[in-house]
């Protein structure tokens, strides 16, 4: 029987059928013990990727990136992304300060009207010809900002913020 809540949580994405069979290799993988959460995990994931219907993102699509269990996007919490490649498991997504191989379940589509998934793009293209101003703290800090609006458009302020940005940049 599992001791800890960290051995149970990943069961609780498969059914009760699954979760039995789960929990019986995973003590199977820990040689008769308890096994650890990382084992269950991992028995976890690699039925879910057996099982995965095809990833409901596509080219273009505006998301907004979630950290969950996934240690490589700290910083990247509520930051919203474009998705530039869609693969088997996962999505090559590009925020403002990189691109990164995010899973379905690290990523909320934002439901933008193509108009605005246009426009983010835009701000999107406009965040990355910045980003080798970004060893600056104040320019790494608006490009953040910037890079994790909750709304498809910028105001007339950060309009004019960006277009200072950029036209340093052109010196």
């Amino acid at each position: 029987m599992p001791i800890s809540e960290r051995q149970v949580r990943p069961l609780t994405q498969l059914e009760p059928d699954q979760q039995r069979e789960v929990w019986q290799q995973a003590v199977e993988a820990a040689g008769g013990k308890v096994p650890s959460g990382r084992i269950v995990k991992d028995i976890v994931q690699r039925i879910l990727e057996r099982t995965k219907i095809p990833i409901p993102y596509r080219v273009g699509d505006v998301c907004e990136i979630l950290i969950k269990d996934n240690p490589d996007l700290r910083g990247l919490g509520g930051c919203w992304c474009i998705v530039i490649e869609v693969r088997e498991f996962s999505c090559l997504v590009r925020a403002w300060n990189g691109e990164y191989t995010v899973r379905e379940e690290n990523l909320r589509d934002l439901q933008y009207s193509p108009d605005h998934r246009q426009k983010m793009q835009q701000l999107s293209d406009r965040l990355v010809e910045l980003r080798s101003l970004g060893e600056e703290e104040t320019v790494k800090a608006i490009l953040e900002t910037l890079g994790s609006l909750k709304r498809p458009y910028l105001n007339p302020w950060e309009e004019k913020l960006l277009e200072f940005l950029e036209g340093y940049n052109a010196r």
